[in-house]
């Protein structure tokens, strides 16, 4: 279910990068989805549809990862999706300027079929050449709001370090 709720509290960042427990997320970077623009917020989410999104997408060569994040700061919604494509945010996408604590890394979660990952790949690169990909990234006032219900998607195991409670 795309909308669905990973699990709740639970937020999730779907990139290329290879990273470990205790690294931080940080603004200031360069955007996975636009090349050469820096980024003023971290992005995320509470459903795993949606950081699987991101795990194909972001640009580099690695495997995608789903990495278990934990804000340090206030965050609100996404306004490139609340506002423009979902209107109440039933994505759960979030974003923050603060620095995101990773806390685990998802293994095994599956991923979309080549045919709708290149579907989808075809749509970002077309808005990209017309010129209708912008990426609302200045401030933003509203709120976010966290809810809905708890799932257990199968194939999505959460990993922890050795130790970690």
């Amino acid at each position: 279910m795309p909308f669905e709720v990973y699990e709740a509290g639970v937020y999730l960042h779907g990139t290329k990068a290879d990273l470990a427990v205790g690294d931080l997320l940080v603004s200031g970077r360069e955007s996975n989805f636009e090349a050469g623009r820096v980024m003023n917020y971290i992005y995320f989410t509470a459903t795993l549809d949606a950081a699987v999104w991101g795990a194909e997408l972001a640009s580099g060569d690695g495997r995608g990862r789903i990495y278990v994040v934990e804000p340090t700061g206030e965050f609100e919604d996404d306004p490139n999706l609340t506002d423009r494509k979902f209107p109440g945010n039933p994505t759960q996408s979030f974003r923050t300027r603060e620095p995101l604590r990773i806390v685990g890394e998802l293994v095994d979660w599956v991923g979309h079929s080549p045919e709708k990952l290149e579907a989808m790949r075809a749509a970002r690169d077309e808005s990209q050449r017309n010129g209708t990909a912008q990426i609302e990234d200045g401030p933003h006032c509203r709120a976010a709001s966290v809810g809905g219900t708890s799932s257990t998607l199968a194939r999505a195991r959460f990993a922890l370090p050795a130790g970690a409670v």
